[in-house]
């Protein structure tokens, strides 16, 4: 029997965060949640922050436990959300809360940047990156041009993930996943592109030194260990940004396959070896993450679970005491293809009210308008499935080799009616699980770096073994297909 050896993962979304012990014996996994703290957003003097002392204060807190528990950790590793930074000033302080990607300065920033800075066209070849207004470069070009004093007293500007890595070590990285997220890296160099800096007024010295994931950073600080009470305990740079850390943990048995991150965002991708950037991507908004190992992920961003959760807060305490699988089993029992919606319009990014957006939808369209928390929630699975065919088609003419495979992870991998409708829409074989993919991608990126694992492949194997994947075949094809055709001819009116 192999000794145990304990990984500590820190997971932060933007609702939330958790501290996971996970460890890998006898070539199987277990993890274990240690501590969960809500990560809230603050708003102030017209903008919006996040909390990095807090997040800072939770760690030490998660590690304090583990310290209390007598576990002896083999490292640390940190994943968040992508594009935010911290700026660091010359003393080494913190020199303000860290703006949250949904602050209003950048609403108009994008177009603003690429209309008198640096063209469209021009970014994206650079970069391979889709365009989001809440992206890094536009975050800095938002707080360049208001003359944000942080920013220009900072000397050095750190990724989320990295900063809380800094202040655990005091060790300044950026950390490749993490940094592929910013619009500012060329994934054909894997570096920050000094253009695109300069066109901000920054240099790469504001840049920690370029890391890709498996690196140690660093050991915890005399300070941080005194704190927890632990020792001198390494933190690695694992894929800082979580769907890159969440893509490391998918369950395939080769390349051939496709992803779908299914939460409150859905991101539908493939994993490649070299960046996909030419005109037909450009236009389809597709975009290219670093990986690990030095892959690309190649996906897209499609309004998830976003909808749902959110006419879920709308509706009558009554339905909002249904469990999911009560609301959702309702949903089967209405007429399919009724009302149909694309989940990507603009007009479901961020309404006062989700229900009446998605009925607004199918009046302009001359549908039958949804009335029912039945018929909605029916409403937004058959749309996202046929939205998933959809972009699930322009990944089979992107990818260099054959796709039938579908693995859905993440909390959507346990919707059990979407996985099957999936499977259904895109005609492939739909694997779902883990998921709780991202603690384990996070996690397995330190067993590497400790050398229990030696690659993707190995690290895949044991998450493989180590739990039972559901399986969906498609059925129903001609139903599926003729909504599809019914779907394109509704999309394409808005």
């Amino acid at each position: 029997m192999e000794q145990k050896k304990y990984f500590f993962a820190v997971d932060l979304g933007a609702t939330s965060g958790r501290t996971i012990i996970g460890n890998i014996t006898d070539g199987r996994f277990s993890l274990e949640e240690v501590t969960r703290f809500p990560n809230n957003l603050i708003e102030q003097g017209g903008h919006y922050y996040w909390d990095i002392y807090a997040l800072y204060f939770e760690i030490i807190k998660g590690l304090k436990e583990v310290a209390r528990r007598g576990l002896e950790i083999t490292s640390i590793g940190i994943d968040t959300w992508g594009v935010d930074f911290v700026l660091i000033g010359d003393d080494g302080a913190i020199l303000r809360n860290p703006r949250a990607y949904r602050d209003p300065i950048t609403f108009d920033a994008m177009d603003d940047y690429l209309r008198h800075v640096v063209s469209r066209k021009e970014v994206y070849d650079i970069t391979g990156i889709q365009f989001l207004n809440f992206n890094s470069i536009f975050q800095l070009y938002a707080m360049r041009r208001e003359g944000n004093s942080a920013l220009s007293c900072a000397t050095k500007i750190l990724f989320v993930p990295d900063a809380l890595s800094w202040m655990l070590t005091g060790n300044e990285v950026c950390e490749y996943t993490i940094a592929s997220t910013s619009q500012l890296l060329d994934p054909r160099t894997k570096q920050l592109d000094e253009r695109l800096l300069a066109s901000l007024g920054l240099t790469r010295s504001k840049f920690g030194r370029m890391v890709q994931p498996g690196t140690v950073i660093g050991v915890l600080t005399d300070e941080v260990q005194r704190l927890t009470g632990l020792g001198a305990v390494p933190v690695v740079a694992v894929a800082g940004h979580d769907t890159g850390a969440a893509v490391a943990a998918v369950p395939a048995k080769d390349e051939q396959f496709a992803y779908l991150s299914s939460g409150t965002w859905s991101l539908m991708g493939i994993e490649t070896k070299d960046a996909i950037i030419s005109d037909l991507s450009y236009e389809r908004n597709f975009t290219n993450e670093g990986g690990i190992e030095g892959t690309t992920r190649f996906l897209k961003n499609i309004c998830g679970m976003w909808l749902y959760e959110r006419c879920r807060l709308e509706w009558p305490e009554e339905v909002q005491k249904l469990s999911h699988p009560e609301l959702q089993g309702q949903a089967m029992t209405v007429e399919p293809f009724r009302s149909l919606i694309n989940p990507d319009d603009q007009m479901f990014a961020a309404p006062t009210s989700m229900i009446q957006a998605i009925q607004q939808y199918c009046r302009q369209t001359g549908q039958p308008v949804p009335e029912t928390p039945a018929e909605i929630c029916r409403c937004i699975f058959d749309s996202l499935a046929l939205r998933y065919r959809q972009v699930f088609t322009w990944l089979q003419e992107f990818a260099p080799f054959q796709l039938d495979v579908l693995h859905i992870i993440g909390g959507g991998s346990l919707n059990k009616y979407l996985n099957q409708f999936t499977a259904n829409s895109t005609g492939a074989t739909v694997l779902a699980g883990p998921q709780e993919c991202t603690a384990l991608g996070n996690i397995m990126l330190q067993a590497k770096a400790a050398g229990l694992v030696s690659d993707i492949w190995q690290m895949r194997q044991i998450i493989a073994d180590s739990l039972d994947l559901v399986r969906y075949e498609p059925q129903d094809k001609e139903i599926w297909d003729k909504a599809y055709d019914k779907y394109i001819s509704i999309t394409s009116k808005q």
